[in-house]
């Protein structure tokens, strides 16, 4: 499964080991103190909900911060440049901003204790059921990424079977959340967002010194592969598959930016179930606007370094020119390691990838118990037993999930670029929830029926694209086709849906209240003042206002 082992072998020393050994003193050390306050399964589940806003801000940020964003940025860096950058500045930080200003006040106003709960509530059991299942599976297979790039640092490192690494990285990630649940993910996440900081932030400084600078590393990336268009986030052609630059910035803007981006961040329990452990509505509104601001400057310690390792680093350059050799751009970011870092700064960074695949997979299987436990088992096979039934089923769960993951671990191997993956997974399943979502809100008169028909549905036409795509009937390279997919998933998902509720009959209003905008009254939709949250940086739509504008300005800056 991981043919470049010898190649991508890391030098490690005693002082790169103690760092290690130390973290997981740190993260099993969590799980077992956090077990101590997990008394229910409202505890284990959701915190008690009770975390203040910056710790639940930096959870949900720390939550995406796994292998999808570490490993799988560095290598759309190294494969697409700079227009990668859209995945943050056009594909995030808009649709967490919309999350903690209009959709927070219903999730947490109304206590549902998950985005399923929601939909059960909004458009009854059918849609409730479609929409359970099928984030639980994505979450499995997002986990098996995370799983098996975990897997992979324990390869290189210690050079084990690939499949003894999985089981052994599997095994440290269950240790801490079947001990503390929720709080101890989110705990550690926040460890974690901070470990994983000072592992980047030191190679992207080194790097750069490597090839001159900016300026250098401008010069070095126009005279490869790629040429001058990778050091320019606009319009983004290599990345969005078209050769058009106006249909590039379509499919960015509307594919990625609203479609994909909107029905990750706003419908995804992965990361909302992060703010619903909130101690009141305030912080629950901040919590994702808080980790905005950190996510706008990720791509700094992220992409950058996928950007230099494809100029610097012999193998993956002879692999972005010809298309093979022993190494593929998911390796982008350990090679730079492997070439650049001294003995001590390399334990860290070794720390740090085993910190953010360790937040992604944990996020993944705290956030799968969670719906398993009570939108599953609870509510359609085992209903009415006593609590303490349900925070034991949610320990059983988790390792459950995590042997699946085990399983879907294979499947992520067999791609040369992880992004690819994702983003196809998120066609599936994120962009017609959100479609279902954001009309359901909007638009009273739509029906239960109309929920769940246009929600299989979207997720068909999802499927459809990418079954065309692979059989070369829609030629796109690069994620062009995911954006494709995730368009016409959404679309269908309106369309259908529109259809169905004009033929069926809608609930009453008294049933919509707190779960359509018009019908909720203002003071549902806005916090109300506790002690505490005074001061204008605990405003949510000002700090909201900032992020937006300076989210604008980088954007106008590497244009």
């Amino acid at each position: 499964m991981l043919p470049q082992q010898s190649i991508l072998r890391l030098d490690a020393t005693a002082i790169d080991y103690v760092i290690i050994a130390l973290y997981f003193v740190f993260v099993l050390g969590i799980g077992y103190l956090a077990r101590r306050a997990v008394s229910s399964s409202l505890d284990f589940f959701l915190s008690g909900r009770s975390l203040p806003a910056w710790v639940t801000g930096l959870a949900f940020i720390s939550a995406n911060l796994g292998a999808i964003e570490i490993m799988g940025m560095s290598a759309n860096g190294a494969q697409y440049g700079m227009p990668t950058v859209h995945y943050f500045w056009i594909g995030a930080v808009p649709a967490m901003l919309f999350l903690g200003v209009v959709m927070m006040p219903f999730y947490y106003g109304s206590k549902v204790r998950s985005v399923p709960e929601f939909m059960l509530r909004r458009f009854g059991k059918p849609a409730h059921l479609v929409n359970a299942l099928s984030f639980a599976l994505a979450q499995v297979l997002i986990a098996g990424v995370n799983l098996f790039l975990l897997a992979t640092i324990v390869n290189v490192l210690l050079g084990w079977p690939i499949w003894v690494s999985v089981i052994v990285a599997a095994a440290i990630v269950l240790s801490y959340i079947t001990l503390g649940g929720l709080s101890a993910a989110i705990y550690n996440e926040v460890l974690q967002f901070f470990v994983i900081v000072a592992a980047l932030l030191p190679l992207t400084l080194v790097g750069l010194h490597k090839v001159g600078g900016w300026q250098g590393l401008v010069d070095k990336v126009s005279g490869s592969p790629g040429g001058s268009d990778q050091m320019s986030a606009w319009p983004g052609n290599a990345l969005s598959g078209f050769h058009n630059g106006f249909l590039s910035v379509i499919g960015i803007v509307f594919g990625l930016g609203f479609v994909l981006s909107f029905g990750y961040w706003t419908t995804n329990f992965t990361e909302v179930q992060r703010a619903l452990a909130s101690k009141n509505m305030s912080a629950a509104r901040r919590t994702p606007i808080i980790g905005s601001f950190p996510k706008m400057f990720i791509p700094f310690i992220v992409i950058i370094p996928g950007i230099i390792a494809a100029v610097v680093v012999p193998e993956l350059s002879q692999f972005k020119a010809t298309g093979s050799g022993e190494v593929d751009y998911n390796d982008a970011l350990l090679l730079l390691m492997r070439d650049l870092l001294p003995n001590g700064m390399l334990g860290l960074a070794i720390t740090g990838l085993l910190a953010s695949f360790m937040a992604g997979m944990a996020a993944n299987l705290s956030s799968f118990n969670t719906v398993m436990s009570y939108d599953i088992i609870e509510r359609y096979l085992l209903k009415d037993r006593p609590d303490e039934f349900y925070l034991r089923t949610g320990r059983i769960v988790t390792v459950v999930g995590t042997l699946v993951a085990i399983g879907t671990a294979a499947i992520a191997s067999g791609y040369s670029n992880l992004m690819d993956y994702l983003q196809q997974l998120f066609s599936f399943f994120n962009a017609p929830l959100f479609a279902t979502f954001i009309l359901g809100m909007f638009w009273k008169r739509m029906t239960a029926a109309a929920g769940w028909i246009g929600l299989v549905s979207g997720t068909a036409t999802a499927i459809l694209v990418f079954v065309l795509s692979k059989n070369g009937v829609i030629n796109l390279p690069g994620q062009g086709a995911s954006f494709v997919g995730a368009g016409a998933a959404f679309a269908v998902d309106i369309v259908v849906s529109v259809l169905v509720s004009l033929v069926t009959t809608p609930k009453r209003d008294t049933e919509l209240v707190g779960l359509v905008y018009s019908l909720t009254p203002k003071e549902q939709r806005t916090e109300v003042a506790v002690a505490g949250d005074g001061g204008w940086y605990r405003k949510p739509v000002l700090l909201a206002g900032i992020s937006l504008a300076l989210t604008i300005v980088l954007n106008i800056v590497f244009s």
